[in-house]
């Protein structure tokens, strides 16, 4: 909401030296958003005056009209002598009055005017646009020609009102009645301890039965509907430079007289307005649900298909709006035409004000279904006074009357559904509970009187919510009134007491060490929003019946496409891979950690918790237990080269292989033993996939996987081929671990190494071979490492040879080398007896 201060001065009567900066800082301590203050007119210089157009020489022989002109400034430029100024627009005539700077001036940014040769004239001047002046456009990217009355030589800067400055509010959605000079007055008001002249305050004749007939056919959608008649309007009026001035600094564009009108009511009192051309109409006003399919075309020009939830306002021919969206196109205001034989001038002379209250809720839905968001939807679904529709109504009408020579008829038209006002029921020191601070029972009710309530009772006070307060609902939100207008700077700042010797928990120091392990390993931390759309577990190859596949939907997404919580973490990381690599960076190594979502067999409801104390434990297991669970995973990608070629050697790709790597590094932090088998799951390569299994609970658990990407999968999102990625979850890793964990013992007696190479079948996996040689070993194996693997005639067909170290070491002695050469027999008899391994060379 853009808020000039010379318009706000209206309402409230601010100090005479209060600048825009000083009411921005009072405004922002009760609570509003008022992101920047702009000095329109900053640097702007005279002389700046009302011309009289006496000449027009059209100039020949240039790409461009251009046209040499004379203008009358008056005694503005010391001679009484006219003006010779060049100009290249067509929108004036000789006769009509325009906006001359004379040089000497200084135009916003910085620009000098000066006499200058151009075109083969000397420009003494130059005759101004809107846009030159910094008044914004005004639709007709042409010169300002005023209104006739102008005196020549008036000092255009204060007829314009080019010198203001501009609050620009960012209203927020439970503060619906700031999106009005009203609304934001009196909050000017309140933080000053001044007087409000409400704008609302207007003499409002009653209904009667003789108005322009309205049928409500669904009175939850609209529950109110003002509707005045206004006969006689001139089609030749112009928006006076006062009202057009006024929707400039608001970021509005003037249009036509009506339309001008109307907008200009609802920037005053934040009521919605809309002006039917009573001509267009055929028979009385409804309001009802849009059939199916039924079409309408918007004022811009765009044929719609309602549904069936469009609220719509019709006549007898159908629709002829989008209830709180857009009118529509078959009764817009016509533009005055004049006929060029007879001079007559047509246009819209009779109108009816249309000035309803809609349901925040089916507006809101609308708008985002017809992708059609207007300064009236924007107003509508955060929330509008509905006692407020006739005060608009009669100031409209007024306005018309005024600006127009319009006759207002007397009939008056005013449905409305029955209804009380709101009222809360309150403790008076409740706000004093919920701030920790004592602003005793008188505070209270003075703050609440101010936002408009009315206040009755002592200890236990009876709250009656104004109308325009939609957001007050319960006693914590008059409590967050008081608080705010109190000043929230004034609030006590007190450290909780925390007992010592508590840190991180265990889980939280694993989340970190994780983290540190990754990014030592080379890899780049690449933080995702946690949405995905369902389209994507198609991408992932992820069968019908995965558990990944059911997510949790949220109801009010930040993106349409992406309306889910994610169930993995590969979607995000995998989108950032494919963005670098199409922008230049082809060699990647990134990893996340972070929460996944996953949906229980039944939703739950969420409580809402007290904020005037601390929730009990078993309100907040209540809570949790309506949430979806939040397991936290661990994920990496990889693209592109692992080693760099350079002069220390040829380099080389990332491969499955380093996939699998990063999943033993996590392994090590948690203190776990990570068993890696051959596997088969959803994004992977059936052949180059790794299953990652710890044990829990004495059991053989999957958590993770690790691999090559399936080609299909990297053609579907378009990554760079070879792919490869591991996700595993590391709160269940962290559950293998049992504790923290334990540092390894150093021994001071040297280690005995033994080499094996076994010939197994081709379909053994290297795995279960080691699993066989950990086992048999014993206690003195201190490692084992797989480092060679080979496959050839002299080993058979359909075998492979499998060479790996073992070493081994006593904590008490020096071994001897019956001692290891017996362990490491001991070793191949287990292998050979469960993989049916045979010692290579015997």
């Amino acid at each position: 909401m853009r808020v000039p201060l010379s318009w706000l001065r209206e309402y409230v009567d601010l100090p005479a030296g209060e600048t825009g900066r000083d009411v921005q800082a009072k405004l922002i301590d009760a609570g509003l958003e008022v992101e920047t203050v702009e000095q329109l007119g900053a640097g702007l210089k005279g002389p700046l005056v009302v011309g009289q157009v006496l000449t027009i020489e059209e100039l020949e022989g240039f790409r461009k009209p251009i046209r040499f002109c004379t203008v009358d400034v008056g005694r503005a430029n010391g001679t009484g002598e006219p003006q010779e100024i060049v100009c290249g627009a067509r929108n004036f005539s000789v006769g009509d009055k325009v906006v001359v700077v004379l040089p000497g001036a200084v135009l916003p940014g910085d620009f000098a005017i000066a006499s200058r040769k151009t075109y083969g004239k000397t420009s003494h001047g130059m005759i101004c646009s809107g846009e030159e002046l910094g008044m914004g456009d005004d639709g007709t990217h042409g010169i300002i020609v005023l209104p006739p009355e102008h005196e020549v030589g008036t000092d255009a800067i204060e007829l314009l009102q080019l010198v203001d400055e501009v609050l620009d509010i960012a209203v927020t959605p439970d503060r619906g009645y700031c999106l009005s000079m009203r609304g934001v007055a009196r909050e000017t008001a309140t933080a000053y301890g001044l007087p409000l002249r409400d704008p609302a305050l207007l003499d409002v004749p009653a209904p009667n039965s003789y108005g322009y007939l309205v049928k409500i056919d669904d009175p939850a959608g609209c529950d109110r509907f003002t509707a005045r008649t206004v006969t006689g309007l001139d089609p030749e009026a112009k928006s006076p430079i006062w009202l057009t001035r006024r929707l400039q600094k608001a970021g509005m564009r003037p249009i036509s007289l009506a339309v001008d009108v109307t907008n200009y009511v609802m920037l005053e009192l934040g009521q919605p307005l809309h002006a039917y051309d009573r001509s267009r109409l055929d028979g009385a006003i409804g309001v009802r649900r849009a059939e199916q399919g039924e079409k309408f075309t918007t004022l811009d020009g765009v044929k719609r298909t309602l549904d069936a939830e469009d609220l719509v306002i019709t006549d007898n021919s159908g629709p002829i709006g989008l209830a709180g969206v857009m009118g529509g196109a078959n009764t817009e205001i016509a533009d005055s035409v004049t006929d060029p034989e007879t001079g007559a001038v047509t246009g819209t002379t009779d109108v009816v004000i249309e000035a309803a209250h809609f349901d925040a809720l089916t507006i809101s839905r609308s708008a985002r279904r017809h992708k059609l968001a207007s300064e009236a939807s924007k107003r509508f679904e955060r929330g509008v006074d509905p006692q407020a529709a006739s005060a608009a109504a009669q100031r409209t009408v007024d306005l018309l009357v005024l600006l127009a020579g319009g006759t207002a008829e007397a009939g008056v038209t005013e449905l409305s559904a029955p209804g009380a006002p709101r009222t809360i029921a309150m403790r008076a020191d409740h706000p004093d509970r919920v701030a920790g601070m004592d602003y005793g029972r008188e505070t209270v009710v003075r703050r609440l009187q101010e936002v408009g309530c009315d206040v009755y009772g002592q200890d236990e006070l009876v709250v009656t919510v104004p109308s325009w307060r939609p957001d007050l609902a319960e006693p914590n939100d008059l409590a967050e009134e008081v608080i705010r207008l109190e000043g929230y700077g004034n609030l006590p700042s007190t450290l909780p007491q925390l007992p010592s010797g508590r840190g991180l928990t265990a889980r939280q120091q694993l989340h970190r060490r994780a983290g540190r392990a990754l990014a030592g390993a080379g890899y780049v931390e690449a933080l995702s929003y946690p949405f995905v759309g369902e389209g994507v577990f198609d991408q992932l190859q992820l069968p019908a019946h995965d558990a990944a596949r059911q997510v949790v939907k949220l109801v009010n997404p930040i993106s349409d496409e992406e309306p889910a919580l994610r169930t993995t973490l590969l979607p995000g990381l995998l989108g950032a891979l494919r963005r670098n690599d199409s922008r230049g960076s082809h060699d990647l190594a990134l990893f996340e950690t972070g929460s996944v979502f996953r949906a229980g067999k039944q939703p739950g409801v969420a409580v809402r918790l007290p904020v005037d104390r601390r929730p009990t434990a078993e309100e907040i297991a209540t809570l949790n237990a309506a949430l979806p669970a939040q397991p936290r995973y661990a994920a990496v990608v990889l693209a592109g080269a692992r080693e760099q070629a350079g002069w220390w050697g040829k380099g080389r790709p990332a491969d499955w292989a380093d996939a699998v790597q990063a999943a033993r590094s996590l392994a090590v932090e948690a203190g776990v033993q990570l068993v890696v088998r051959q596997g088969q799951y959803g994004p992977w390569h059936p052949g180059r996939c790794a299953e990652l299994l710890v044990t829990l609970d004495g059991v053989e658990t999957v958590i993770g996987h690790a691999g090559e990407l399936h080609p299909r999968v990297v053609k579907a999102m378009g990554l760079p081929a070879r792919t490869s990625a591991m996700e595993l979850d590391l709160d269940r890793l962290a559950a293998a671990g049992g504790g923290a964990v334990q540092a390894p013992r150093i021994s001071t007696f040297p280690v005995a190494t033994q080499d094996v190479a076994l010939i197994v079948d081709a379909s053994v996996p290297a795995a279960a071979v080691e699993a066989a040689l950990r086992k048999g070993a014993g206690e003195l194996l201190e490692s084992l490492r797989l480092f060679d693997v080979f496959t050839g005639e002299q080993v058979g067909e359909g075998k492979k040879s499998l060479a790996y170290a073992l070493r081994f070491r006593a904590a008490d002695r020096t071994l001897t080398a019956e001692e290891s050469t017996a362990a490491r027999d001991a070793a191949v008899a287990l292998a050979a007896e469960r993989t049916g391994a045979v010692l290579r060379g015997a």
